[in-house]
């Protein structure tokens, strides 16, 4: 700022003469140029500037909320998942009568690009949705084998905010539709580089699995002294159902042929029970009937008696006397004990006499 005059009597501030500079001083002493060695020295030599430093660019953000209806094990594995992301945003409950589109504006009111929505149907069946909202596309999962950080209780840990690696089966580059999987799941769970509130270190690793058509989801610590991997949780198996083209609808991208549905899974296995029951009734009601036929008669087999030797006749013995009673020793000695009383009565009364 340039320097101002004042009076003191009150007035308007005068400007003060800018001191002129010389022509030779204006401009700087011309620099020798550094060679090639030098600016290889001093690239070497140079500290490298610390990681706040650095610009947030990529702003992805992931809103992480559920329908009503889920239950506990839903819940802490929705605010496990917040904690792991630290790019992610919450939001209230929706209710079940809203349809799905309305996501895509919940999504740009809290100005969120990605979305991982949980429903809940007959407070037993999870459905994951992960999708990249407004334009897609989206995928539908039936999640299963749910274990939250609570349940678990393993020896892994790690620091709150940390950004994670990914690590992913080979199958993901066999088949189109688990690439398409790939890129949504890097784009979801990967934290942005000099995100505000993540931590500028990586200690723990998200493993995604391809095993028996599924998807199974891993967090593992990493210790720094050999590199050894220890479960930190929490686990869960995606199914996949549907990939659409648009979020949360659209055209069918991909439709899983191995999936099925929960409903269906229940009614096989209550038919296998009423099949085993069915099976033991009529078991039982073959033998009663068999029980109730006529025994067929065979005719006598004159060569199995050759084997059959006859046992000794014993003569037959008539007696003609009385056999004597038997003594019933316990009303013997009860008579005993009745004459041995009235004895000892007797006494007493002639003593007291």
């Amino acid at each position: 700022m340039a320097a101002t005059k004042r009076k003191r009597r009150g007035g308007l501030a005068i400007q003060a003469k800018k001191p002129k500079r010389n022509e030779k001083d204006a401009e700087p002493p011309a620099k020798p140029r550094a060679t090639a060695e030098e600016v290889e020295e001093e690239e070497r030599n140079r500290i490298p500037g610390p990681v706040c430093k650095g610009k947030w660019k990529n702003k992805e953000r992931i809103l992480i909320f559920s329908s009503r209806g889920i239950n506990f094990r839903t819940r802490h594995l929705m605010q496990d998942l917040r904690r792991l992301m630290p790019h992610s945003k919450a939001d209230t409950k929706m209710d079940r009568r809203d349809k799905l589109f309305v996501i895509n504006e919940v999504c740009e009111m809290k100005n969120c690009n990605k979305c991982i929505y949980f429903e809940a149907k007959k407070k037993q069946d999870l459905y994951m949705w992960l999708s990249n909202s407004p334009h897609g596309p989206s995928a539908k999962f039936l999640v299963q084998n749910i274990h939250t950080l609570a349940e678990l209780k393993m020896t892994g840990n790690c620091w709150k905010g940390s950004r994670p690696l990914l690590s992913f089966d080979p199958a993901f580059d066999e088949l189109p539709h688990y690439a398409l999987l790939k890129e949504l799941l890097i784009q979801i769970f990967s934290t942005p580089w000099y995100h505000p509130k993540s931590q500028p270190f990586v200690d723990h690793v998200f493993t995604f699995t391809i095993l028996d058509n599924r998807i199974w989801f891993r967090n593992f610590q990493i210790i720094e002294e050999d590199a050894a991997l220890v479960e930190i949780g929490p686990r869960f198996v995606l199914n996949l159902i549907k990939i659409f083209q648009g979020s949360f609808g659209g055209p069918t991208s991909y439709e899983n042929p191995h999936y099925q549905s929960p409903n269906m899974h229940r009614r096989v296995i209550r038919s296998i029970t009423t099949a085993k029951y069915k099976e033991k009734q009529q078991v039982k009601d073959v033998q009663k009937l068999r029980k109730k036929e006529l025994k067929t008669l065979l005719p006598h087999d004159p060569t199995a008696d050759v084997f059959v030797t006859p046992a000794e006749e014993k003569p037959i013995e008539i007696q003609w006397v009385k056999p004597e009673p038997k003594v019933d020793l316990k009303a013997r000695k009860k008579r005993i004990y009745k004459r041995q009383r009235k004895m000892k009565q007797r006494m007493d009364r002639g003593k007291t006499k």
